[in-house]
């Protein structure tokens, strides 16, 4: 595997999946470069819009296409915002109104728990019958202000209790090692490796 196309428009996403593809010399390049427009996401569960994701840019490029779906999952609001965690607040997409809103409905409740959650999805061609699906999941809290100014969508209110940072104050290397999305893509180059897809060095 030379190519892989990543069916997102979010560039925060294809940076952090491009860096984590590297070392294994495949050409990451965005869905956007073959004019290819977001898919629908109607499905309730992240395997199911990870798979319409890349299937859609599959179809569209004839190249491999990796999908992400992701999103904030809140114990006390049972797993919401969930797979509509980027569109919480409604349209269009404000990180801004999508954390007003969450601290809004978090608003006195003591249980404050939460994790992100990451499936990946890898078709080899769009009709592929046996998709590769890797998950991944980071644990901590949700804090009642925001803290640090990187990072993106509710980075600023997500606390890592073991580092005691909020993601929006880790480093991008420490992101990466660490995230549900570095998690569930390590998880996936194993599964190219044991499947002779990509080279083992």
């Amino acid at each position: 595997m030379k190519k892989l196309v990543i069916a997102t428009g979010n560039a925060h996403k294809l940076d952090e999946i491009s860096v984590l593809l590297q070392p294994l010399g495949i050409e990451v390049l965005s869905q956007a470069v073959f004019g290819v427009p977001e898919a629908a996401e109607p499905h309730i569960t992240f395997i199911e819009n990870a798979l319409a994701k890349a299937r859609h840019a599959a179809r569209l490029t004839g190249l491999p296409a990796l999908a992400d779906d992701s999103g904030l999952c809140v114990s006390a609001l049972g797993g919401a915002p969930g797979v509509i965690s980027a569109v919480y607040a409604g349209e269009p997409r404000s990180d801004a109104r999508n954390n007003e809103k969450l601290l809004a409905a978090m608003q006195g409740m003591a249980d404050r728990r939460a994790h992100y959650h990451s499936t990946l999805v890898l078709l080899r061609h769009a009709e592929d019958p046996q998709p590769i699906i890797a998950e991944g999941q980071w644990h901590g809290v949700i804090l009642e202000t925001p803290r640090g100014t990187s990072g993106f969508g509710y980075d600023p209110l997500f606390l890592d209790t073991t580092l005691s940072l909020s993601v929006a104050e880790i480093s991008m290397d420490d992101k990466n090692r660490i995230s549900h999305r570095g998690q569930a893509l390590r998880l996936l180059l194993e599964k190219l490796k044991q499947q002779s897809l990509v080279a083992t060095r």
